[in-house]
């Protein structure tokens, strides 16, 4: 039987989404990840942070099983989301990806209109029956994505035509627009200018509303700002988990204090 932790009982507590029990990832010989153990809660923003190379997206993508795409990756543990075994062989990655959507570093919209990069998810898994009604969920997923009022006008046109900033939130209204039930984001501002990084970081606060949400940053100062739970990685290993506010201003480990006022990184 799978162990609850105390915390999940907790009715105080929020649900948790996502479990993660003795995580090991290795790239071949190279062992990437080491240990992890987490639970991530439902409609929060879980923040990762630590240097490069630390292990931090290599375990966001455990979390939908984007790491299966590399011959030599294997994980090991046990990850589960709503108590079922995300890594279990009856469990099929594409429809767990629905689940669990995701959002890249770089904007990458398909080379569609603006329209088809939403309504493409929502068209495979078969989630409107009519044009009517992919038409509401194109809609409602723009809206998600603070696009709507600026894409409305011009739905046939190309996505790659949009801006920066705008392919950024294009891209994440094509990841809503399957009902995921948590948002990946893996640096998703890095390629962003100021203004657009922020309009992305109001977007993630509005979206916790309806979605647990997971973002990988480089930008302390960012996921001091969108997130309510944050974790340091440091040399493949998850040094420490807790609230942002104490996580940035009393850490429990020193590794975690070096990083935070800049002595390592």
């Amino acid at each position: 039987m799978y162990d609850t932790p105390n915390s999940e009982r907790d009715v105080d507590q929020k649900e948790i989404k996502f479990s993660a029990r003795d995580v090991q990832v290795f790239y071949g010989d190279t062992h990437a990840i080491k240990d992890v153990d987490v639970d991530l809660e439902d409609k929060t923003v879980t923040a990762f942070i630590g240097p490069s190379g630390c292990g931090k997206s290599t375990f966001l993508r455990c979390l939908n099983r984007m790491n299966d795409t590399i011959d030599v990756c294997r994980v090991e543990g046990d990850i589960r989301l709503d108590g079922e075994d995300i890594y279990d062989k009856r469990v099929d990655p594409v429809q767990l990806r629905a689940k669990v959507g995701m959002v890249f570093q770089k904007p990458n919209p398909f080379p569609k209109s603006i329209y088809d990069n939403v309504a493409y998810g929502p068209k495979i898994h078969g989630l409107a029956r009519t044009k009517g009604e992919l038409d509401e969920i194109v809609e409602k997923s723009l809206r998600r994505a603070a696009l709507w009022d600026e894409a409305k006008d011009r739905l046939e046109t190309p996505g790659t035509g949009l801006s920066g900033g705008q392919q950024q939130r294009l891209c994440i209204a094509r990841a809503v627009a399957t009902e995921p039930e948590v948002l990946l984001m893996d640096e998703p501002c890095s390629a962003l200018d100021p203004i657009a990084t922020s309009q992305v970081e109001e977007l993630i606060d509005d979206l916790r509303s309806n979605f647990s949400v997971v973002i990988v940053t480089h930008s302390m100062q960012q996921a001091a700002r969108v997130s309510q739970k944050t974790a340091f990685f440091h040399l493949g290993s998850m040094v420490e988990f807790g609230e942002t506010g104490h996580i940035f201003t009393n850490p429990n480990d020193e590794r975690t204090e070096s990083y935070i006022t800049g002595r390592i990184g």
